[in-house]
């Protein structure tokens, strides 16, 4: 059975997920970074080349060839929980655990990470925080309804949210 790890972006979906792969052995994916390599271009290229809606349906058949996939840890991208068929494929598949994280939070990896302007394009054009904020409440539901698990990142470090997952899922009975 697969982790799927779901959040918004930078909610330490990769950093975790990496984390978990190492404590467990198993392998780790990160959707995003295989609609990047499957691409050949960035995110923010694709997105400004072809539209947000080519890169979903990219990151759509990454989560289709999950389903046959075993024993991995995957952290998907934040906005994977759009698509009901990216639901269904990673429940089907494994249990989803939603890292979930405070706008201010969000706000401030954003800021320290320098990746940031290549990996994650703007969503709107209405500033940092506000794009935050609406875009979370208006995916809240979305991620409620997808995870098994939902952990919050503003008060747990990587050690302690890797302990609760293995705890709270069914690798930690392995």
């Amino acid at each position: 059975m697969n982790i799927y790890l779901i959040g918004y972006r930078c909610c330490g979906k990769t950093s975790v997920g990496k984390a978990l792969s190492k404590i467990l052995d198993r392998p780790f994916l990160d959707t995003d970074a295989a609609v990047v390599e499957k691409a050949a271009m960035t995110i923010s290229e694709m997105v400004d080349r072809y539209g947000w809606d080519a890169f979903r349906n990219m990151e759509k058949s990454v989560i289709d060839q999950t389903v046959l996939l075993n024993d991995h840890i995957i952290a998907t991208g934040g906005g994977a929980i759009l698509n009901p068929d990216n639901v269904r494929n990673m429940k089907k598949s494994g249990q989803v655990v939603w890292l979930k994280t405070s706008p201010e939070t969000i706000r401030d990896r954003m800021a320290a990470d320098p990746a940031t302007s290549i990996q994650r394009p703007g969503l709107t054009s209405t500033g940092t925080m506000n794009e935050i904020e609406a875009v979370l409440l208006a995916r809240q539901p979305l991620y409620e309804k997808a995870c098994h698990l939902v952990l919050d990142t503003d008060i747990l470090g990587i050690d302690a949210i890797c302990r609760k997952i293995l705890k709270n899922t069914q690798q930690g009975n392995a």
